[in-house]
């Protein structure tokens, strides 16, 4: 049996598109809410850690059971990356526990189903991956690019299209469940690095919290979640 690992959610003040965004209603709790819980709820999970500068957040996380890490300002900016967070965390939780991997879950993306967290971790440790992403397959998407503002087809190709049966599937990095170790945070400063793995979810669990419009999409299906429909 592997040890259980901590669970980082970054979650930082100052929302632009959407005003206290990671502590907003939805479905009954703030948002941030829900992956906490979700993280608590695995058996493989040792503590859950919520990366921020605001206090309310912080009252937020703490209510509902997880341990707060302080952000410092200079990497609570608009352009202050995940992995600057997720670095400094690490640092913060070492002191506290011994861990040679850690959970990323992203407080925008709560359409996770009971076991996700669980299996995406089992997943992790049984393939001895350096780290892991969830994600959806994509199959027969049409994708198109500019280049030199000049359209070309990318993900297959126009002139030759084929059959949509006969087109490999593409993968989409879903940003739900990441899964790395420290030696891989160190070594890249990234979250993913050496043999990478996916844990495959439903591509209803790809929608995430970015905008007012994705409010009543991810309410829908976190209704559905919750009833046990999906």
């Amino acid at each position: 049996m592997q040890n259980e690992i901590p669970v980082i959610i970054p979650a930082r003040a100052g929302s632009k598109g959407i005003l206290r965004k990671n502590i907003m209603d939805f479905c009954g709790k703030p948002l941030l809410a829900w992956s906490i819980l979700q993280a608590k709820e695995s058996l493989e999970v040792s503590n859950v850690y919520v990366s921020t500068d605001g206090d309310d957040i912080a009252d937020v996380a703490m209510k509902f059971g997880a341990q707060v890490i302080r952000r410092p300002a200079e990497i609570a900016t608009d352009t202050a990356t995940s992995e600057a967070a997720l670095k400094h965390a690490v640092h913060e939780i070492e002191k506290n526990e011994s861990f040679d991997s850690a959970v990323f879950l992203q407080a925008t993306s709560p359409l996770r189903r009971k076991n996700d967290i669980s299996e995406a971790i089992r997943l992790y440790w049984e393939k001895g991956y350096d780290s892991l992403f969830s994600m959806t397959v994509l199959e027969d998407y049409c994708l198109w690019k500019k280049d030199n503002n000049e359209l070309q087809s990318f993900s297959y190709d126009y002139k030759n299209r084929g059959r949509r049966q006969e087109r490999k599937p593409l993968y989409l990095e879903n940003g739900s469940i990441y899964v790395f170790s420290k030696e891989v945070l160190e070594t890249y400063d990234n979250r993913l690095g050496g043999e990478i793995g996916m844990y495959p979810m439903p591509f209803h669990c790809s929608y995430e919290i970015d905008s007012i419009e994705d409010i009543p999409i991810c309410e829908f299906f976190m209704k559905k979640i919750l009833k046990g429909e999906l």
